[in-house]
């Protein structure tokens, strides 16, 4: 699997309140969850993302509430990734519950900048910044982890097993 995109890039400590305000947690279907994602931080986001495009955030991305609908905001808005020094626990476990592929990656997170074309690899953990022509090596998914998020999340992916 691998995703590409343009980086839109974030510091440490994005909540889950601003990647999805708390006033938008009424609602649950993922496309009105998208049209407010990240607007607190970053009112051009949801009118700049297009499909494929890539999150790239320093430490402790997605702290706060334990909400899934800051992953399910982030994902229906396009994004195919997000990359970070570190992640919230709760945020990482429920990317990959609802098939938000996220990669910890220090050098990455540093490094990349907003605007540059960034293409990922998971089964390697490969990160290869093609604007600037570098490459870092993220975390790869375990295969398991790698079938959730090709089966669009857990729930899918068990569902689909099920049916084996």
């Amino acid at each position: 699997m691998k995703a590409s995109g343009t980086v839109f890039k974030y510091g440490d400590n994005v909540d889950t309140d601003v990647i999805i305000p708390a006033r938008y947690l009424n609602v649950s279907e993922p496309s009105e969850l998208a049209a407010h994602c990240m607007e607190d931080i970053d009112r051009d986001f949801i009118h700049k993302v297009k499909k494929g495009d890539i999150i790239v955030a320093n430490k402790n991305f997605g702290c706060g509430s334990s909400r899934e609908h800051a992953p399910i905001a982030i994902k229906a808005a396009g994004v195919s990734c997000v990359i970070a020094e570190t992640f919230a626990r709760i945020f990482y476990r429920n990317s990959i519950n609802i098939g938000l592929p996220i990669i910890e990656c220090p050098e990455a997170a540093k490094d990349i900048e907003a605007g540059d074309q960034v293409e990922i690899d998971f089964d390697s953990g490969m990160i290869y910044d093609r604007t600037k022509g570098t490459q870092y090596q993220g975390q790869a998914f375990p295969e398991f982890m790698q079938k959730i998020i090709a089966a669009e999340g857990l729930i899918n992916y068990i569902n689909s097993r099920d049916k084996e």
